[in-house]
C-alpha cells in the first residue's frame, strides 16, 4: 500500500533511532547505586599448628 508510506523511511528511521538512543541513555544513567557505607574487612584466620 504505496498510500501508508511515510515520507521519508530514512527520517522514520532516524526518528526511531534516537528515540530508542534517548531511551536507553535515560535508563542507564537514572539508575542509582546505593551507596557502600560498609567497608570490607578481611578475615584474619590464624592456623596454630601443633606439631
Amino acid at each position: 500500500m504505496p498510500q501508508m508510506a511515510p515520507m521519508s523511511w530514512l527520517n522514520l528511521f532516524i526518528m526511531f533511532t534516537i528515540t530508542f538512543l534517548i531511551f536507553n541513555s535515560l535508563n542507564y544513567f537514572s539508575f542509582l547505586y546505593p551507596p557502600k557505607s560498609m567497608k570490607l574487612m578481611k578475615m584474619l584466620t590464624k592456623n596454630n599448628w601443633k606439631w
